[in-house]
């Protein structure tokens, strides 16, 4: 394939999970430092941006993990843009290991984005240029497909959306809502269970001072569950997601 970035990661202490394993929310963490990355390295960094009230966006998306990483080890996320229209990207990721191998792949559909406006604008020609694109998907799965609100609930988590929960396009970073959907989950699936797949759709924004409520369900399948991210004032949907757990290897 062509037309791909790739970024080395060393996994630290204060990433990993109470298993020793990097947690879910540092890979989705990584993944974004990549994406910023290849911003930067075609100098579009998101702070060259910033200052044009300008940023990217992640409307929807999708991970899959093998397996997480331990404490130390080095991975490489390699990462590409697969299509374009003229407001968004799907960027394509696949992780590996220190030895090549294949430990997880991504998808996401990001908009380009007027952070004052708060509306959606043409992606620079500079930008499609020099990223420029290859057809090949790291998951060959539709990421628009919508994901159904859940009105009621096997398990509910309330939040307050503090500063550091803001990002620099001025609304609740996507990660923080996979925190605050793992928060709500059981703890019986937390301690004996990984996270393998997320399917999460992004609806709308939540602000700084908002109560959000967490809701989680459990599907049909087992040990998958339904999430969604309401605000309390107004019930209003700001994300949606389905994940799947798998069992732990001890």
């Amino acid at each position: 394939m062509e037309n791909y970035f790739e970024k080395q990661f060393e996994l630290r202490y204060f990433e990993m999970n109470r298993s020793g394993e990097a947690s879910s929310t540092t890979i989705l963490t990584l993944l974004e430092e990549t994406a910023a990355d290849h911003c930067y390295s075609i100098n579009h960094s998101l702070y060259d941006l910033e200052e044009q009230n300008i940023g990217w966006v992640l409307l929807s998306g999708i991970m899959k993990m093998e397996h997480y990483p331990r404490y130390k080890e080095k991975i490489i996320i390699r990462t590409w843009l697969s299509s374009y229209s003229a407001i968004r990207g799907i960027r394509e990721n696949i992780i590996y290991d220190g030895k090549g191998n294949i430990i997880g792949r991504a998808k996401g559909l990001w908009v380009f984005f007027d952070i004052k406006r708060r509306r959606p604008i043409q992606i620079f020609d500079t930008i499609k240029e020099k990223w420029s694109s290859d057809q090949e998907e790291s998951i060959n799965y539709n990421i628009t497909k919508k994901i159904e609100a859940i009105d009621s609930a096997n398990f509910v988590k309330e939040f307050k959306v503090n500063q550091f929960d803001v990002d620099t396009n001025e609304h609740v970073n996507n990660i923080r809502y996979l925190q605050w959907m793992m928060e709500s989950l059981p703890g019986e699936i937390i301690d004996n269970y990984y996270l393998h797949s997320i399917d999460g759709r992004f609806i709308s924004e939540a602000q700084y001072g908002d109560t959000i409520i967490s809701y989680t369900e459990r599907d049909i399948h087992e040990n998958s569950f339904s999430h969604t991210i309401k605000t309390q004032s107004n019930n209003k949907v700001c994300a949606t997601a389905k994940t799947l757990w798998k069992e732990r290897v001890k």
